[in-house]
């Protein structure tokens, strides 16, 4: 059996438990936990995913992330994406989630942040490629056709986030 998840409705609401493969295939949303990691400086991870990756190869994303698991919450899968693709042990801060419509299959898309303040171990089978870019310069490559489609959408919705006093 594949990796399991929460096939979900408009509302964010659990309808049943399918294999995730089977909610790409049918369409059908399920949930999906990113995270936005800044360092000290304020300067974003940015990483190119493996070429040999099922999803997306070879293509830049400015977060990390993967499939919510049942009975997770946003947050949980949030801080152990983090841990198994940075090898990062922090608890991410939640920012918001919207319906993505994905280029693969449709999904809740929940968004993180954290300030990195530890060394990274990138995963090898997650992360080909990694540095850390201004916002500037993240800017500029957003737009490049070899950035992950659906990262798009989000890094627009985060940059129209009001400023929060104390955040970064």
């Amino acid at each position: 059996m594949g990796e399991l998840v929460e096939r979900v409705d408009e509302r964010d609401e659990v309808l049943a438990v399918v294999e995730r493969g089977e909610a790409i295939r049918h369409r059908w949303l399920h949930r999906i936990s990113t995270i936005v990691c800044r360092d000290r400086a304020g300067r974003f991870f940015v990483h190119r995913r493996p070429d040999d990756d099922t999803r997306f190869p070879g293509q830049i994303n400015w977060m990390l992330g993967g499939a919510v698991d049942v009975a997770e919450s946003y947050e949980d899968a949030a801080a152990r994406e983090l841990a198994e693709e940075l090898g990062v042990h922090a608890r991410p801060r939640f920012l918001f989630k919207f319906l993505c419509e994905g280029v693969i299959s449709p999904y809740w898309l929940g968004l993180h942040e954290v300030v990195v303040t530890e060394p990274v171990r990138p995963d090898p089978s997650e992360v080909g490629w990694h540095d850390w870019l201004t916002e500037s310069e993240l800017t500029d490559l957003v737009r490049h056709r070899e950035f992950v489609p659906d990262a798009r959408e989000a890094f627009d919705r985060y940059r129209a986030l009001p400023a929060q006093p104390g955040a970064m």
